[in-house]
C-alpha cells in the first residue's frame, strides 16, 4: 500500500472526490496570498479594468471575478454560520479581491473540517494581511471554543519595510492559526531550550563531583498534608510552613544526594533540581527559535515560499502520532509531505500546478530513494491525456512536459527569448556551468522551430537544445537538427568522451515511453537543488484510505516504487 498520495488538481475538487469523512489526523495549509499587495488595491472594488501593476500584484492570489462570485453564492446559500460570516464580509469588504480570497477559502476550509478526525488538528499558515479574516472564517466552521492558539513565527531578521510607503514597523513574522475539531485532540508535548539568561539566573550551582548544573528548589509547603510537621536533621521549616514531603521521602532524597544544606545551622535545606533532568520550556505561542531557510541551506530547493523543515517537524510531531495522516491541500514544494514521510506519517498532498507535483516527486526520490511509495493522480499518462491538457491549459502543459525531463519553466525576460525551460549541469563537481535549453510546442511544428532553437543555443552559448512536441518531427526538421552537430563531453577530464546531439527532437509520446534527453552521464539537473538524502522511520503498512477509488478519467495513477 502507498504511504502517500499526491494529487494534481483543484484541491476543492480533490477533497470532495477522494478524501473520506473523518480520515485525516492533521491538516497543514499555507494558501497562496500576496503579502506585498498594496492595501488600496487589495480592498478596491473591481470593475473589470485592471492596470498592469495591479495584475502583477495579484499573480499569486485569487481575484474578484465570475468564479469568485459563484463561489460566494454557493457558500451563502447554505444558510449556516459560515454563510452568515460570508454575508457580513460582503457588506464590509464589497466585491474586492479580499472577498474573492475569502470566498475561495471558505468551502475549502469547510471540506477540510469534514475530512478531519474528531481528534484532528488544523494549522493555517498566513501573514497578518488576512489572518484576522481567516480567523473569523475558522471560528464559524470550527467553533470559537476549538481555537487553540495564534502562533507567531519569526520568519526573518530585522529589516525595514518603510520603502513600501505604508508599513512603519518591519514585517518579520507570519501567523499560524491552530484549531482542533473537538475538545479532545492529539497532543504530544514539545519543549524548547531555556534562554541563557534564565540558566545564568537560576541554575547557578554546579555539583563539584559530577559537574552537573542545578538550581535550588523549595522543600516546604504552606498547608500540612499528613505527617509533615517534624524536626529533620535538627531543622524545621520557617514559621507557618511545613515540610512538603514525608520523613521517609526526605530521607530517600538525602540518600540520593538531592538535598542541599545551607551553612547556617538553622537554615532550611533545599532540593537540588538538575538541569539535565529538565525537559525545557513548554512550547509557547511565540516561535523565535526556528530560523528561515538561508540561501546556503542544504534543504533549500529554490522554491520562493519554501518553509523550513524544522517548522513542519514541530507541528507534525506535536499534533499527530506515527502512522497518522497529514493532509496539505496547497503543498507547493512539498515540505510538509517530505517531513511527514520522514516522521512515518502517511500523507496526502494536493497542488494545482504541475511544477509543484514534479518538484515533490523529485524531492521525495532524492531524499528517500527508490523505496519511497506514493501515488500520483491527475497527471497525464497517455498522449490523449496530454492533448487534453494542452488544449485546456497550455501553461500547465508546458510545465508538465518540462517535468518529464526534470526541467522547470524558465523565467522569460522578453517575448522573443525562445526558451521555455532549462536544465543546468556540470560534467564534474565545481566544473563549468553548462545548459540544456528546452522549447515546448503543443501545436504544429516545423523546420522554423528547429532553426529558432539553434539560434537561441548559439546566442546563449548553451551546449544542448531540445524541442519537445506533441506532433512527430518532419524530415526537414530532423535534417536541420542533424546539421547542428554534436556536443562532445569529457573536456574537463571526467568520464569518457561522448557525442550528444546539440539539437534533439522529442515527442510527448516518446517521453511517456521513457525516452530522455541524451546528456553526459555525469550530468545532474540543478534546476532545483536536490533534496539531501534522509533516513526515515519504518513505514506503516496500513492503507492510506479505506476506499481511494479514482473516477474513470483519472484511474491511471502514477506509482513510484
Amino acid at each position: 500500500m502507498d504511504h502517500g498520495a499526491l494529487f494534481y488538481g483543484d484541491n476543492l475538487d480533490v477533497l470532495r472526490r477522494y478524501v473520506e469523512d473523518e480520515s485525516v489526523d492533521l491538516v497543514y495549509l499555507d494558501p497562496p496570498f500576496n503579502s506585498n499587495a498594496n492595501y488600496n488595491v487589495l480592498f478596491a472594488e473591481q470593475d473589470g479594468a485592471r492596470s498592469a501593476a495591479q495584475v502583477k500584484a495579484f499573480e499569486d492570489t485569487w481575484r474578484w471575478d465570475q468564479n469568485a462570485a459563484e463561489a460566494l453564492d454557493e457558500v451563502v446559500e447554505i444558510g449556516d454560520d459560515l454563510s452568515r460570516t460570508m454575508r457580513a464580509f460582503r457588506t464590509i469588504l464589497g466585491e474586492s479581491d479580499m472577498l474573492a480570497y475569502l470566498a475561495m477559502m471558505a468551502p475549502r476550509l469547510s471540506e477540510l473540517h469534514r475530512a478531519m478526525k474528531p481528534t484532528g488538528s488544523l494549522y493555517l499558515h498566513c501573514d497578518p494581511t488576512a489572518s484576522h479574516y481567516l480567523k473569523l472564517l475558522l471560528d464559524s466552521i470550527f467553533d470559537p471554543r476549538n481555537f487553540r492558539s495564534e502562533i507567531i513565527w519569526k520568519r526573518s531578521s530585522a529589516h525595514s519595510d518603510t520603502k513600501q510607503g505604508r508599513r512603519i514597523h518591519g514585517h518579520i513574522h507570519d501567523v499560524i492559526l491552530f484549531y482542533t475539531k473537538s475538545d479532545q485532540w492529539t497532543w504530544n508535548p514539545v519543549y524548547t531550550p531555556y534562554d541563557q539568561s534564565y540558566l545564568d539566573n537560576f541554575y547557578k550551582h554546579v555539583d563539584p563531583e559530577t559537574g552537573r548544573r542545578y538550581r535550588l528548589d523549595n522543600l516546604t509547603a504552606a498547608k500540612p498534608g499528613g505527617d509533615v510537621s517534624y524536626e529533620w536533621h535538627g531543622r524545621r521549616p520557617y514559621k507557618g510552613r511545613y515540610w512538603a514531603y514525608s520523613r521517609e521521602k526526605m530521607d530517600k532524597m538525602l540518600e540520593e544526594g538531592r538535598i542541599y544544606f545551607p551553612k547556617k545551622p538553622d537554615g532550611v535545606p533545599s532540593y537540588k533540581r538538575y538541569l539535565d533532568e529538565m525537559p525545557g520550556v513548554p512550547l509557547q505561542d511565540l516561535w523565535t527559535d526556528l530560523d528561515p531557510i538561508h540561501a546556503s541551506a542544504a534543504e533549500r530547493l529554490g522554491y520562493p515560499t519554501q518553509k523550513p523543515e524544522s517548522l513542519l517537524e514541530r507541528i507534525i510531531e506535536s499534533s499527530s502520532d506515527e502512522g497518522g495522516v497529514l493532509l496539505d491541500p496547497f503543498c507547493g514544494c512539498g515540505t510538509a509531505v517530505a517531513v511527514a514521510e520522514r516522521l512515518n506519517r502517511r500523507w496526502v498532498g494536493i497542488d494545482v500546478t504541475h511544477l509543484a507535483t514534479h518538484l515533490i516527486k523529485s524531492r521525495l526520490l532524492d531524499a528517500f530513494g527508490e523505496s519511497v511509495e506514493f501515488s500520483v493522480t491527475g497527471e497525464p499518462t497517455t498522449v490523449a491525456d496530454a492533448t487534453k491538457l494542452a488544449k485546456e491549459d497550455p501553461f500547465q502543459f508546458e510545465a508538465w512536459a518540462l517535468g518529464l525531463v526534470g526541467a522547470r519553466t524558465a523565467k522569460k525576460k522578453g517575448a522573443d527569448r525562445g526558451i521555455d525551460g532549462r536544465l543546468i549541469f556540470h560534467e564534474k563537481q565545481g566544473g563549468r556551468t553548462r545548459q540544456v535549453l528546452l522549447s515546448v510546442k503543443a501545436g504544429r511544428v516545423g523546420v522554423r522551430d528547429v532553426r529558432e532553437l539553434r539560434g537561441v543555443l548559439e546566442r546563449d552559448e548553451a551546449e544542448i537544445g531540445a524541442l519537445i512536441s506533441m506532433k512527430a518531427p518532419t524530415k526537414a526538421m530532423r535534417q536541420e537538427a542533424a546539421a547542428a552537430g554534436f556536443y562532445r563531453s569529457g573536456s574537463e577530464g571526467v568520464g569518457s568522451w561522448g557525442k550528444h546531439p546539440k539539437i534533439q527532437l522529442l515527442t510527448v509520446e516518446e517521453l511517456l515511453d521513457g525516452r530522455r534527453i541524451d546528456m553526459p552521464p555525469l550530468a545532474g539537473s540543478l534546476t532545483f537543488r536536490r533534496a539531501p538524502a534522509l533516513d526515515r522511520r519504518r513505514p506503516t503498512t496500513e492503507p492510506l484510505f479505506r476506499n481511494l477509488a479514482a473516477p474513470p478519467e483519472l484511474e491511471k495513477a502514477f506509482h513510484v516504487r
